[in-house]
């Protein structure tokens, strides 16, 4: 589709999926209403909750989902790519998956992708993550086609690893998506100069939809959904924590004007790694 407009819409999703489905259509619309196709939702859009029991509770099957139901019906009603940043998804084995969800303009699903790496991190002052204690990690990147642009999937924690990206970028993605619930600390550390990097590493744009402000279950997110370019130049910012919506014109020729500039796709070479004494590390996720 050449030319078009993203957005990037910022959610404060409490513990009950009904009330953020609700919160989403209204956003979605808002966006839609802006001139956006193509649409991006944070991280957890279905609910962030931290007790175990009212996990199990709220979540269900990708078929029986409140939010995956009502994101269909919006991409068709709409004629919009919707992008589920992340919700969470009961798999077939009893596990939850931390599952980002692609709908096409006429409700079908056109890719998911499960968050690879888990966030169980001890940050300053108490706070500690165990994502992994809830979640299943995928294993697999995904790109796929949104108009005349190819978009890599990530989700949050993902931002920290760049080895996916730049695998991402290889395999022709020009539109990078990372979806997040950062928390407030981490995200005031490192939220921009990440994206940007992201950006300017890989020639391509970056959305990143985003939670923000306190939620029902305590947490506190940092908020500032960005889109950034090619260039690592930020083009739309949610400068606050509440909720919203920001759209930005994406052009995907950008992305080949940036590559051209500084081709480090192409220039990057194979090596080794001479370590002394001491074995050489074993490389991960890095792309061949």
């Amino acid at each position: 589709m050449g030319v078009f407009k993203a957005a990037a819409i910022q959610m404060r999703s409490g513990e009950s999926p009904e009330r953020n489905a609700v919160d989403l259509e209204r956003l979605v619309r808002e966006a839609a209403a802006q001139g956006a196709t193509y649409i991006q939702t944070p991280e957890m859009t279905g609910a962030l909750i931290r007790d175990r029991q009212a996990r199990a509770a709220s979540f269900t099957s990708e078929d029986k989902d409140i939010i995956v139901a009502t994101a269909r019906r919006l991409a068709r009603e709409l004629g919009v790519f919707l992008h589920i940043g992340s919700t969470a998804i009961l798999r077939a084995d009893g596990k939850l998956a931390n599952r980002a969800l692609l709908f096409g303009p006429d409700g079908v699903t056109l890719a998911s992708y499960d968050k690879i790496h888990m966030f169980d991190v001890d940050l300053d002052n108490g706070e500690s993550w165990r994502e992994s204690a809830a979640y299943e990690p995928g294993a697999e990147a995904v790109v796929t086609g949104v108009g005349g642009a190819k978009l890599g999937f990530a989700v949050c924690y993902d931002l920290r690893f760049p080895q996916l990206f730049r695998a991402e970028a290889m395999a022709g993605a020009d539109l990078l998506s990372v979806p997040a619930a950062f928390t407030r600390q981490t995200g005031e550390a490192h939220w921009h100069v990440l994206l940007r990097a992201r950006a300017i590493e890989n020639g391509a744009f970056v959305v990143a939809a985003a939670q923000g402000g306190l939620h029902e279950d305590g947490r506190e997110t940092y908020g500032h959904s960005l889109i950034v370019d090619p260039w690592g130049r930020i083009i739309a910012e949610a400068a606050h924590d509440e909720p919203g919506v920001i759209v930005a014109e994406i052009d995907p020729a950008q992305s080949l004007v940036a590559r051209k500039k500084i081709p480090n796709l192409k220039n990057a070479r194979d090596f080794a790694i001479n370590a002394g004494e001491v074995d050489a590390p074993r490389l991960r996720g890095a792309a061949s």
